[in-house]
């Protein structure tokens, strides 16, 4: 046969076993990442033919059956979780950049990010299991820890505010202020409630219109944190702002304990003294405490350091401390004993800016180098707003209610009592405006009110507002610094250019 006939077979031959083997690879790097795609992992042979088939051609030499190795459920979970932190970051970062052309706060960008890869936009594709949004509120949840340690690093640079200087100075005008507006919101939210319950008893329990005054109490210190730090806010009304809003969160734990042991003895018929008056006095008081010695400690281990970054890294590792023992509950005789992790972290803060000389420089840089935790804490916050509630007309309708009396207890409360405490014309018209935002604290709250016959009504209103607040509050907190005089115009230097190194030496 011609020499050319062979040649032709011999090139059929191998291109055919080259497609074979092309066809190989391709199966071979399917089957191997098969486990990262988990639409595809819960697959049966049956459905998946091919896989059945690739496991017989691989294992026919030897004649046994070959066990293809799958990655844990505990891989595929953090790799999930890193991709998913990942996008959240490059989400709330490019938002911010159009929030900026229409000059809204950085923060209510990261919350509208949040609310576009949550449940109820990007979550609904079904891309969550490779990462791309979040599926479920469940899986919000699931980050718990991460806004933890955020309200911890945001309570820790609040406590910078309370240095002796600023005490002495505005401290009076801080304490009258917050605790005088605090209890006017409560008392305005709860007239309001109890006459909507004796107009429409099905609507809302007494104990729950109760609780929900209490919870109006509750400012959100990260949200008006963050518009401060980002447009550089100083004066008067700022300083003041900040030691108002870490006083209402032991003011508020105070009046929402109290108002809850009266809303469980309505319901239950007998008053307990001890879950009304004792437990949230200890529970500020051991916080203090808390507070007060790891501030103390960290001063004392912070002297054998002389690198910033080594100084640095122990306080990053204090805050993480005082957060971890935060969480912890116990019991003395019978008392439920626990502590708040704002407070504890504030006063670690407290202590430790009013006994270290060089603490100024080292708040300044760890809140730079907290910068992506703050901006997850946000986006993470927005994905946890549920929108299901807005199907639900009673809780609008209840939520509305609960919406206008609160600010009006917040900026009534905040002009009677600034105004009895001799504060400047500015603090009395916009101080109460500032306090408007509302978040964690009185979503813990409203957690702990879901006890109550109607409780999961009590959750969907306090739901309602803070999806109000956190997207209209950063804004008005933004007008009102604006109008006070406070902010500062924002220029349009790069860090790129402007930015210089630090100077060399920081190796110690």
């Amino acid at each position: 046969m011609p020499e050319g006939f062979f040649l032709r077979l011999k090139a059929k031959f191998l291109c055919q076993i080259g497609r074979q083997m092309l066809h190989f690879a391709v199966l071979s790097s399917i089957l191997k990442s098969y486990a990262f795609f988990p639409k595809l992992r819960g697959l049966s042979p049956c459905r998946f033919p091919f896989r059945a088939r690739l496991r017989y051609f691989l294992t026919r030499r030897n004649g046994s059956r070959l066990r293809i190795p799958a990655r844990s459920r505990t891989t595929d979970t953090m790799e999930q979780m890193l991709i998913c932190l990942s996008l959240a970051l490059i989400a709330g970062l490019l938002m911010s950049r159009l929030a900026k052309a229409v000059n809204l706060p950085a923060v209510t960008s990261y919350l509208i990010a949040g609310l576009l890869l949550g449940p109820f936009f990007l979550g609904r594709l079904g891309l969550s299991r490779l990462g791309f949004g979040f599926g479920s509120l469940a899986q919000v949840e699931g980050y718990g820890i991460i806004t933890q340690v955020a309200l911890g690093f945001i309570a820790f640079v609040i406590g910078n505010e309370f240095r002796l200087s600023a005490l002495k100075r505005m401290g009076r005008q801080a304490l009258t202020v917050g605790i005088a507006q605090a209890v006017i919101t409560t008392a305005l939210v709860d007239v309001a409630l109890i006459v909507l319950h004796f107009i429409r008893p099905d609507v809302i329990s007494l104990a729950s219109a109760i609780t929900l005054g209490a919870i109006a109490a509750a400012t959100a210190p990260a949200a008006t944190l963050m518009v401060v730090k980002q447009y550089k806010a100083s004066g008067p009304l700022t300083h003041l702002l900040l030691m108002v809003v870490a006083i209402d969160d032991a003011v508020g734990l105070v009046l929402f304990s109290a108002s809850y042991g009266v809303a469980n003895a309505l319901e239950q018929g007998r008053i307990d003294p001890v879950s009304v008056i004792l437990e949230p006095l200890l529970e500020i008081l051991l916080s203090l405490a808390l507070g007060a010695a790891a501030g103390y400690l960290l001063n004392l281990l912070e002297v054998y350091f002389h690198s910033r970054s080594k100084r640095m890294s122990l306080s990053v590792a204090f805050v993480l401390l005082t957060v971890g023992l935060s969480m912890t509950e116990f019991e003395i005789a019978g008392t439920r004993c626990g502590f708040s992790l704002l407070l504890v972290c504030m006063m670690t803060g407290t202590v430790f800016c009013n006994i270290c000389p060089t603490s100024e420089e080292l708040m300044d840089r760890l809140d730079r180098w907290v910068s992506p935790i703050n901006i997850l804490f946000f986006v993470l916050s927005g994905a946890e707003l549920d929108l299901t509630i807005l199907a639900n007309p009673f809780v609008l309708f209840i939520g509305v209610v609960y919406i206008i009396a609160r600010s009006a207890g917040k900026i009534s409360g905040s002009f009677l009592s600034s105004r009895a405490a001799r504060c400047s014309g500015d603090i009395q018209k916009y101080l109460g405006i500032t306090l408007l935002p509302q978040a964690g604290v009185a979503l813990g709250m409203a957690a702990t009110a879901s006890q109550l016959s109607d409780g999961h009504m009590v959750r969907n209103v306090v739901l309602f507002s803070v999806l109000v607040y956190e997207l209209v509050g950063p804004t008005l907190a933004k007008l009102s610094l604006t109008a006070a005089g406070e902010i500062r115009p924002e220029g349009r230097t790069s860090a790129r250019v402007e930015n210089k190194p630090e100077p060399a030496g920081d190796v110690g």
